[in-house]
């Protein structure tokens, strides 16, 4: 399974603004020259993480966006399922009518618990964590 874009940027943008330290909201504009991401892929991802409560926007001269709980509290498998939904690496996990198999699948609880691993441990990883490990850049996300 590969996480989308979606989701990658996600964890981007928050950490981006975890590291701003500040309790004014950042502009879109220096949020996109931070990270990397268009203006218009940032408006896209606001929309979920503002839905989940991860982030509050301010409009006006001096609005953008900012975290809405500290770095400590948000992991990084809220964010995934904010942009994504269910963390499962299978389809059937997430509809059983969508394999006919599903009932009777010999494989099926190995997806799961593939599944459940990887969700315990995005939900281990928080921003605050982020802010903290070292940079490398072999592994840009």
């Amino acid at each position: 399974m590969k996480l989308s874009a979606r989701s990658r940027y996600a964890t981007r943008l928050l950490l981006d603004l975890a590291l701003h330290k500040t309790d004014k909201p950042v502009r879109t504009a220096l949020l996109s020259e931070n990270t990397g991401i268009t203006i218009q892929f940032i408006e896209q991802i606001i929309r979920p993480l503002k839905k989940a409560d991860l982030i509050k926007s301010a409009r006006g001269a001096a609005g953008g966006h900012m975290l809405n709980k500290p770095p400590a509290k948000i992991t990084v498998g809220e964010i995934v399922r904010a942009m994504e939904g269910d963390i499962n690496i299978t389809d059937c996990l997430d509809c059983e009518t969508k394999c006919d198999r599903s009932t009777d699948c010999k494989t099926r609880d190995v997806w799961k618990r593939a599944s459940r691993a990887m969700e315990t441990e995005l939900d281990s990883i928080t921003l605050a964590d982020l802010m903290s490990a070292p940079d490398d850049d072999s592994q840009n996300s």
